[in-house]
């Protein structure tokens, strides 16, 4: 694999949307340059899913180092500051970072800054959770509407719960927000351009892999402690594949509906990078994935 230009000394980000072959990327780089490879994917944190999420594997983490992989229990309250406050401490340390993920509000954070603002009440949480989507939404200022996903219900609750315990609206906080940790300037910051024709069939031959590699043991390993309101038992293909296993579905019909939403959120993913990430240098997903 020929890399693209990049500079051996700066610390690297890789974004991209699911299946776009980032991670191939960033272990390629980390072989041929040298580095630590850090997740930034708000899935590939939690310890209970391995190939549902397709964190590297076990052969890949002995190869090379991987940090912030599965490091957290699946019912770990983890939020984009936490996420912020562990990549401090890696870059502190002695290590060039290759951080690879598809979480984009994670590289915002890093890249942007991230505002102060207090941790939200748990007994708010609880009443957020109750709320539909809709109610959650007329509950908004429209500049705060206007900058998040609005079809993404934790992103959505998550203005909802820092305007009610704060008294001030999402955008008002971003708006004070401090000096980045890493600005572009200071790092080599890739985006993989994965076209909508080219990224499917990956997604949908993806997932088939992972149901020959073990994702259903996951599931069922799952299946006790499935709490659908958690993040953890939000990712991709949860949901579909623990209603398979309850005798809800059946295994096509769950094929189907989690290939389906994993279109739709590649498709989100590419809506935040081309809005939030235009400084950024594209790579295409086909030349580094084949």
């Amino acid at each position: 694999m020929l890399l693209p230009k990049i500079d051996p000394d700066k610390p690297v980000l890789i974004a991209g949307p699911t299946a776009s072959g980032k991670s191939a990327l960033a272990m390629e780089i980390a072989r041929q340059q040298g580095g630590v490879i850090v997740n930034a994917d708000a899935s590939q944190i939690y310890d209970c899913w391995r190939v549902i999420t397709a964190r590297p594997d076990l052969e890949d983490e002995q190869d090379l180092p991987h940090y912030l992989y599965g490091h957290q229990p699946y019912d770990a309250q983890y939020s984009a500051g936490h996420w912020l406050r562990e990549i401090q401490a890696l870059l502190a340390g002695p290590d060039r970072l290759i951080i690879v993920g598809g979480t984009g509000l994670y590289f915002s954070t890093l890249t942007e800054g991230l505002a102060d603002i207090p941790a939200t009440p748990a007994a708010l949480r609880s009443e957020g959770d109750s709320l539909s989507l809709e109610q959650l939404l007329s509950a908004l200022d429209p500049t705060t509407s206007a900058r998040i996903d609005q079809q993404n219900r934790a992103r959505v609750q998550r203005a909802w719960e820092v305007l009610q315990a704060t008294g001030r609206s999402l955008a008002d906080w971003q708006d004070d927000t401090p000096a980045p940790v890493l600005p572009l300037t200071q790092c080599s910051a890739l985006i993989m351009h994965s076209p909508k024709d080219w990224l499917e069939p990956r997604i949908r031959r993806r997932f088939d892999l992972m149901l020959d590699h073990g994702a259903l043991d996951e599931i069922e390993a799952m299946r006790d402690r499935y709490d659908p309101t958690l993040p953890s038992c939000k990712a991709i293909g949860v949901p579909e594949l623990m209603g398979y296993v309850t005798g809800q579905l059946d295994l096509e019909t769950a094929r189907e509906q989690a290939a389906i939403a994993t279109r739709r959120y590649a498709k989100r993913q590419r809506s935040w990078f081309r809005s939030r990430m235009k400084g950024w240098t594209e790579i295409e997903s086909a030349y580094i994935a084949g």
